[in-house]
Parts: structure tokens; C-alpha cells; sequence
């Protein structure tokens, strides 16, 4: 490296991301299974889209929601994979500082966006369950849109902080960023001066996002299965807690490994930053992959729309 990555700096006009420090001759073989989830990423969540878009039976908020979700983990793993594994595969390791910052708002945008889903998905599910005579009285196409819009704006503005903040801290320790991509703590830790005010916004919305979002989903299921359990029938219990379950699913997949992985960064000075940089790259594949995987196995409706889609393809 040129000595200008350990030199005195104000504003570098590149960062450079080492990958997965310690794992370097192990690139191209990590890159293997990478580029594997993310092809299937692209590809169950396209489909999503389309045998939503295909089929009117289908155009309901609990499937609008299904939308907003395909597309942000869309955007949240092409915000990422692409320059992984140009690093992989290429060594192409340095990202224009705007871009880092630019890369970092946005895969923290998209993941508040993705909880925020969840939440809207979760009280959907409530009000099909609990009120179902109501369901369309409540959800009406202009609510899905104006929660949708909602959602949008909530990440937008909680993450935008943290990139004005990141702005305006001067860079003078190194511009080498041990990651594969522009995690915000990652780039923090680089800048000079009292960052506590970024490092405390930082866990306040993790913490206030993740608390009040996952509040929300677990009484909205705590009511659920009240209702399931109210039901005269085992039949109807099973077929009703089958839906809910593909959510509790695609939840635990979401919250567990981003939770790990972001407390891990501030907290777990134990843990190999080999292992740390993995779990926080899975956390924006594994979601992403899993959730078209999960709901079109686990939804009916999904499941017989793509058989149908193929056997029809077929003759």
C-alpha cells in the first residue's frame, strides 16, 4: 500500500476494502457459494414479482407487501454482492469515498426499510386473523400504499444521520476499511476526533428500531394466536398458523443473524473479524435468498401459481 493510507488525510477521495481479512487466498472459493445465493436471490424474488404481477387473485395487501419485500432484498444484497465479488474475483479493492457512504446509506436503509415490512406484514396477518370480516375495509389499497410510503420515509430519514454525521468527521488514522463492504462502524472507526455521537445514533437505531418493530410483531402474533387457538377445529388451527409460520420464518432469518452481527461489531472485541465480516455478509444474503424460498414454499397460493406457471410454460 502507498504510504497515503497511513498519512495524515481530511477528506480521502477513496477507502479500500480488504474483503474478508484473513481469508484473502480463500477468495475465490467463498466467492463460489456468494455468488450462488445471490443468483437465487435475483431470481425468487423476480419471480415474486412476477406471478404477483401476473395473477389478479393475487393483487391483496398481504401480496403487495410480499412485493415491497422482493424488491427491498433485492436492493439490499445488489447493494453489496456485485463489488464483494469484484473484490474476490478482480482484487478490485478501492470504492470512491461518495460511493462508500452512498453504499453504506443505503444497506442500512434498506434493512430498517425490510423491518419495517415485517411490522406491516405482521399487522396484516392480524387483521386477516383477528378481524377477518374487516380486512378489506381496513387495508384498502390506498392504506397498503400510504404504510408503504411510510416505511420508505421512516428509513430514509432514521439512517440519514448517520451518513451527514460520517460527512463531516475529517479522516486522518487510514483509509483501509477491514470489510467487504461500507459498514457504518467499519468506516466510523476510521475517522478522527469524538465519534461517540456516531457510535451512540448508531445503536440508538438499532435498538429503537429493532425494539419497537419486534414489539409490534410479537403482540401482533400474540393476538394471532390467541385466534388460532380460539378456532373449533384442528384443520383450521393448522391451515391458519401454516400462513403465520412463513413470517415467523422469513422474521428469525432477518433479525437473528443482523442482531449478531451488528452487536458483534461494537462488543464482540473476541471474536475472530474473519468469522465477525461472514455473519454480517450472510446477514445481507441469507435473508434475501430465503424469503422468496420460504413463501412460495410455505404459501399456497404462491405454490400453486408457479406450478401452474410451469406446467402451463411446459405445454
Amino acid at each position: 500500500m502507498s504510504d497515503s493510507n497511513t498519512t495524515d488525510f481530511t477528506n480521502p477521495s477513496t477507502f479500500i476494502l480488504l474483503g474478508i481479512s484473513g481469508l484473502e487466498a480463500a477468495h475465490v472459493w467463498i466467492s463460489i457459494p456468494f455468488c450462488t445465493m445471490y443468483a437465487i436471490a435475483i431470481l425468487g424474488n423476480f419471480t415474486i414479482l412476477l406471478i404477483v404481477k401476473r395473477e389478479p387473485c393475487l393483487h391483496g395487501p398481504m401480496y403487495y407487501f410480499l412485493c415491497m419485500l422482493a424488491i427491498t432484498d433485492l436492493a439490499l444484497c445488489t447493494c453489496t454482492i456485485p463489488k464483494m465479488l469484484s473484490i474476490f474475483w478482480f482484487n478490485s479493492r478501492e470504492i470512491y469515498f461518495n460511493a462508500c457512504l452512498t453504499q453504506m446509506y443505503f444497506i442500512h436503509c434498506f434493512s430498517v426499510m425490510e423491518s419495517g415490512i415485517f411490522v406491516a406484514m405482521a399487522f396484516d396477518r392480524y387483521v386477516a386473523i383477528c378481524h377477518p370480516l374487516r380486512h378489506s375495509t381496513i387495508l384498502t389499497n390506498s392504506v397498503v400504499a400510504k404504510v408503504g410510503l411510510a416505511v420508505v420515509l421512516r428509513s430514509g430519514t432514521l439512517v440519514l444521520p448517520s451518513l451527514l454525521l460520517l460527512r463531516r468527521w475529517p479522516y486522518c488514522r487510514t483509509n483501509i476499511i477491514p470489510h467487504s463492504y461500507c459498514e457504518h462502524m467499519a468506516v466510523v472507526k476510521l475517522a478522527c476526533g469524538d465519534i461517540r455521537i456516531s457510535s451512540y445514533y448508531g445503536l440508538f437505531v438499532v435498538f429503537s428500531v429493532t425494539g419497537l418493530d419486534v414489539f409490534f410483531i410479537a403482540m401482533s402474533y400474540i393476538q394471532i394466536l390467541r385466534a388460532i387457538f380460539s378456532l373449533p377445529t384442528k384443520d383450521a388451527r393448522l391451515k391458519t398458523f401454516e400462513t403465520c409460520g412463513s413470517h415467523l420464518c422469513a422474521m428469525l432469518a432477518f433479525y437473528i443473524p443482523g442482531l449478531f452481527s451488528l452487536l458483534t461489531h461494537r462488543f464482540g472485541h473476541n471474536v475472530a473479524l474473519h468469522f465477525h465480516i461472514l455473519m454480517a455478509n450472510l446477514y445481507l444474503l441469507v435473508p434475501p435468498m430465503l424469503n422468496p424460498i420460504i413463501y412460495g414454499v410455505r404459501t399456497k397460493q404462491i405454490r400453486d401459481r408457479l406450478l401452474h406457471l410451469f406446467t402451463h410454460k411446459g405445454f
